[in-house]
Order: structure tokens, then sequence, then C-alpha cells
């Protein structure tokens, strides 16, 4: 038998945060904005002419590996003295390079207001990212948002924008459940380079394994079950749950979805071809199995995505309309509860328009947030 060779590839650790490129900046003048802002009913006055930045920049995989992602950051023109850093994730984006879409006029309206705003794509999002997006993967939601915040900083040296050590998180829905998980990395892993000054998750599924799985088994009509059809895409990607996605689903879901689930198709486009259960995609024997056991493999998957089982310890807000039907209130309330149970202390969960749908709750969740950020800025 022929000897065998094997060479060892030593791989260098990534440089998380590391600057790989930054655009030339787009301008947005004060009177667009207000144009903007006038036309979507958003009543926020415009402070500052702003520009952005695409940045990307190096961060690591759920497995530890290098990779690249990207994000904006958007900065005030002319604002003297130093500048809090807003973080805003942005909520589902199902096709690739639509990222961060219309949300990165959220940055806008922080930077506009004097905040230096960054908008994290997440992995698998926006051009720079490889393969499939990490959809409602908790832990690789938050080292890429940390790693954007650590591009951001370095754009912000190197441009000669002070930063004021202030740190303000949000999100809304998908970035709901991203603002949570980088608060818990941030509070875990970082504070001695980070400093929270305040967080407002919004609209997110903190309670996967319990509330949300508990929904999408109901026979309650889904508003988008294109979510779920993500979820199970993602987490076949990562943890592996069959040989290939297409052995998780049932005739006719097996040939009709897996081509819709690779980053170039949008949520009406899957919706479209969904049933109104969204588990129904799933074999029989898989979904018996998942409703045999706790210990099943996308059950655990869903429950190491939860956001709720840790003790926050900076002032949060979580914001959510009761009225929500795609992501239910009740995943803030289980948040609330056992953030309370822990001993945490400064959370409080918000209803700011009860009968708002999830769609209908962003705006006033966004402008509570705001405020409650602007009373506390520096």
């Amino acid at each position: 038998e022929p000897a065998r060779y094997y060479r060892v590839l030593a791989i260098p650790a990534a440089q998380r945060g590391r600057l790989l490129s930054v655009s030339a900046p787009s301008p947005y003048a004060k009177f667009i904005i207000q144009q903007i802002f006038s036309s979507q009913g958003i009543p926020i006055t415009p402070q500052y002419d702003v520009t952005s930045r695409d940045v990307m920049y190096e961060t690591i995989t759920p497995d530890g590996a290098r990779t690249l992602a990207s994000g904006t950051l958007f900065l005030p023109v002319g604002r003297s003295g130093s500048l809090a850093l807003a973080s805003y994730q942005h909520g589902t984006i199902p096709r690739t390079n639509d990222a961060p879409g219309q949300e990165g006029f959220v940055g806008i309206a922080f930077a506009t207001t004097g905040y230096a705003a960054v908008v994290p794509n997440y992995l698998g999002l926006g051009q720079a990212s490889a393969g499939l997006q990490t959809y409602h993967h908790a832990r690789s939601e938050a080292t890429a948002c940390v790693d954007m915040l650590r591009a951001a900083r370095n754009v912000c040296a190197t441009n000669g924008t002070a930063l004021n050590g202030q740190n303000f998180l949000a999100g809304y829905s998908h970035g709901g459940h991203a603002t949570m998980a980088l608060l818990r990395e941030l509070e875990m892993f970082h504070t001695n380079e980070f400093t929270v000054t305040a967080c407002s998750p919004m609209a997110g599924a903190y309670d996967l394994s319990g509330v949300s799985a508990a929904d999408f088994l109901s026979n309650r009509p889904q508003p988008n079950p294109y979510y779920f059809a993500l979820i199970v895409a993602a987490y076949q990607s990562m943890y592996k749950l069959a040989p290939t996605l297409a052995d998780l689903f049932t005739p006719p879901y097996n040939t009709t979805l897996p081509p819709l689930l690779t980053g170039n198709n949008t949520g009406n486009e899957i919706n479209a071809v969904m049933p109104p259960r969204p588990v129904d995609i799933l074999k029989p024997q898989y979904l018996a199995a998942f409703l045999a056991s706790t210990n099943q493999p996308f059950r655990l998957a869903l429950r190491d995505n939860d956001l709720h089982r840790w003790k926050p310890r900076s002032p949060m807000r979580m914001y959510h309309c009761m009225g929500d039907m795609d992501v239910l209130f009740a995943n803030s309330q289980v948040a609330l509860a056992s953030f309370q149970q822990q001993g945490a202390a400064q959370v409080q969960l918000i209803d700011p328009l009860p009968t708002a749908d999830h769609g209908g709750c962003v705006l006033p969740s966004l402008l509570n947030a705001k405020a409650w950020f602007d009373t506390l800025r520096q």
C-alpha cells in the first residue's frame, strides 16, 4: 500500500473587525432627508447632512473560521464634538443583495440627528459575504455585529471622527433577535471594550423553542410562513439536521422550496409556495419526531438560539405591539419574565400601540426607542 502524506495548513485566526474596504462617501442632503421623512410620516427633523460609507470587514463564521461581512456607516456632516454610536440591526431580508434595504434609513435618521450610526448586514447578506445567511443564529448575528462596531470605530479613527464611548443598540423583528444577541455577546465577552448605554430589542423571536415553535405548530394562518422556511434552511446549513435540505421536506416542497432558499428570492415568492401552516413543509416522520421529543435536533437548534436564559445588565426597553401576528407578543413576555426572575433590574417591556400589527408597530417602536436614546445621549 502506498504511503500517505498529509499536509497540515495553519490558518491564522481572524483579525476580527479589521477593515478590508471602505467605499467613497455617499451624500444625503438634509432637505432630501426631510422630504423622505415627510412623505413617510416620520416626525424627525433632520439637523445635518449625512454621508454613508459601505464597510467590508473581517469576522468569523459560526465555526470560528475567517470570513467577510459588510455593513453601512452613517455620519453627520458638520457636527462638532464627539458622537455617540448607534447600531441598528435590520429585519428579515430573504434576498442577499437587498441588504440593508429600506432600513438603511434608520441609520440616516440617527446620523442626521447627530449620531454615528451603523447598520450591519449579518453573515450571508450583502455582496461581501458568501454562503447562506445565518438567519436567527444568535451567536453569528452577534459576532458579525460586534465586528461591525469595531470596523466602524476604525473608520472613525482614521477619518478624524471622535466617538464619545456611548453605544446604543436597537433592532426590529429579525433585528430584535440580533440586537438581543449582540447585547448578550457584548456583556459576556467585551465589557472591557464596549459599554452599552441603552438597548432596545423590538418585536423579536426571543423564545424560538417555546412561543415561536408552538405558533408554527398551531393551525393559525401565518402572515409570513416563509420565516419558518428560512430558519429551516439556515439551521440545516449550520446544524446538519439531515443530509440535504430537500431531505427535510415532504413533496412537493422537497423540489419547490430548496431553490427558493438560496438568497435569490423575495419573501413573497417563498410565501407563494408555502402552506398556511408552515410546519407542513416537513416530512411527516420528521414532524412526528419533532413533536415527540424535546431533544430532537431541530428543537435543540431552536433552543440554542433562544435569547432569554441570561441576565442583562444594561438598561433595556423592549418594544412590541400586542397586535403583532408575525412575531407573537408572548416572545417578549417570556423574555421579560425570565430576565426579571434572574434579577435584571433595568429591563422594561413597552407596548407603544397595542392594536398595531407587525408592520404597524415599526415606526412607534423606533420613535420611542430613539426618543429614549436621545435623553441619555451626551
